[in-house]
């Protein structure tokens, strides 16, 4: 099995986005379907991933007028079929490219960035390559499934000064933004404590047969659906949803997976948490359900110099979303709704001088400007960072059983060989990311 592109076709990829720095490629008249109108400014989009969510993301970005999607892959041969309908069907034509491996996309030199949707343990892999061959990205989040890998996307995507969106898109969503500029700018005063429960231990393993190995079902690539993960054989209680979110080679759980989301809220509203020392402390009950073994249910504290305290829990201890409290009120925000006291907080009017976070109402919309002006999205990839690492580092405490102290300049625990030595993972099968 090829592991990397070669040199030739990366030295060739990331000569065309050079160009791509000022405006994004022109989309190859061979794909567009006839009579339409000559879209010159239009960016040009490989999917990688096209399961529910990455069909999910391909869609909101079929529904943009400023991009076509040129080309699909999967592992899954009835998914790549699937998708690729999907989007022919958006366009009227056949135009859309059908690739299994996704080394094929990113080496394709009229493609100017990819939608990455695979299972968390191949993010790195995918986005630090995506970033070396000069592609502007939209990512799922977290950034992997340990700080190692996280901190490689980041720099990757720094080094080679790509424009990166995760998946984070609660911060397109005016009561996120509402919530976040009311901490931001005092209207709850001095906070002094941060609540985060996010969703978990509500999610069982949906397969309950063998756990014998199982012949690989036709059209499907199980060694590469595995790539970077323990060379393990093929069942499909390690493939289902939400089974693979629940085992540990592929994702660290529910506390990184979607802890992130509300860990990022928290994170825009106080950006302190994500960028000073804290003390923490987290206890968790593992699963042992089939071959299921993260986290089940978490109860972390996050401790910093001057005494601000960050919760952060399954959605079973405390209320879903992100409260923040301060010595004025409290403003508590989740998809079902935002709540705050004083109530008059939801209807405040700011001013000229509050600290205005974000004008995305869309965020697939807001990747493609900011891949036109070369600006960093509203989920861009240091606060992707800083949020997947919250969940990742509560995880390291909770399996070593201990209270830990985390310096973020370092980006290293203080004191203890143990948790600095879970900060990365090794990678299996010859895999490993690109420099």
């Amino acid at each position: 099995m090829r592991h990397k592109i070669n040199r030739r076709s990366f030295l060739g990829t990331s000569l065309f986005a050079g160009a791509a720095l000022g405006f994004p490629a022109i989309v190859p008249r061979s794909a567009i379907a006839a009579g339409e109108e000559a879209p010159s400014n239009k960016i040009a989009l490989g999917c990688i991933g096209v399961g529910s969510m990455g069909t999910q993301n391909m869609k909101g970005f079929l529904d943009q007028e400023s991009c076509r999607v040129v080309a699909v892959c999967d592992v899954y041969a009835d998914r790549r079929q699937r998708a690729k309908d999907l989007v022919d069907g958006k366009y009227g034509d056949a135009g859309c490219a059908m690739h299994a491996d996704f080394r094929d996309v990113i080496a394709r030199k009229d493609i100017d960035a990819v939608v990455i949707t695979v299972q968390d343990h191949w993010h790195a892999v995918v986005a630090t390559t995506a970033a070396k061959a000069g592609k502007d990205m939209y990512c799922e989040k977290p950034l992997g499934v340990s700080i190692e890998e996280s901190r490689a996307i980041r720099d990757a995507v720094r080094k080679y000064h790509r424009v990166f969106q995760t998946g984070t898109w609660q911060r397109s969503l005016e009561k996120f933004q509402r919530a976040c500029t009311l901490a931001r700018n005092g209207y709850v005063g001095e906070i002094h404590a941060i609540e985060v429960a996010t969703e978990g231990p509500n999610y069982r393993p949906k397969y309950d047969g063998s756990l014998d190995p199982q012949p690989v079902p036709e059209g499907f690539d199980w060694e590469m659906w595995r790539g970077p993960a323990p060379d393990k054989p093929y069942n499909p209680g390690r493939v289902a949803w939400p089974d693979w979110y629940l085992i540990y080679d592929y994702c660290t759980g529910f506390i990184s997976n979607w802890g992130v989301h509300h860990l990022d809220i928290a994170n825009w509203g106080c950006p302190r948490i994500g960028s000073e020392a804290f003390d923490l402390e987290c206890k968790a009950e593992y699963r042992h359900e089939g071959f299921t073994d993260n986290v089940d249910n978490w109860d972390a504290t996050f401790t910093y110099a001057d005494g601000l305290t960050m919760h952060f829990t399954d959605s079973n201890r405390q209320k879903s979303g992100c409260k923040f409290i301060g010595d004025k009120g409290w403003v508590h925000v989740d998809r079902s709704g935002i709540w705050a006291e004083p109530e008059s907080l939801l209807t405040v009017e700011f001013g000229e001088k509050d600290t205005r976070l974000t004008d995305s109402t869309s965020h697939p919309g807001n990747l493609l400007d900011c891949i036109r002006s070369r600006k960093d999205p509203v989920s861009d990839v240091d606060a992707a960072h800083k949020a997947s690492s919250l969940g990742m580092l509560a995880d390291i405490s909770a399996r070593l059983e201990k209270k830990l102290s985390w310096d973020p300049a370092k980006e290293q625990f203080a004191g203890s060989d143990e948790a600095n030595a879970m900060l990365k993972r090794p990678m299996h099968n010859g895999w490993s990311m690109e420099a």
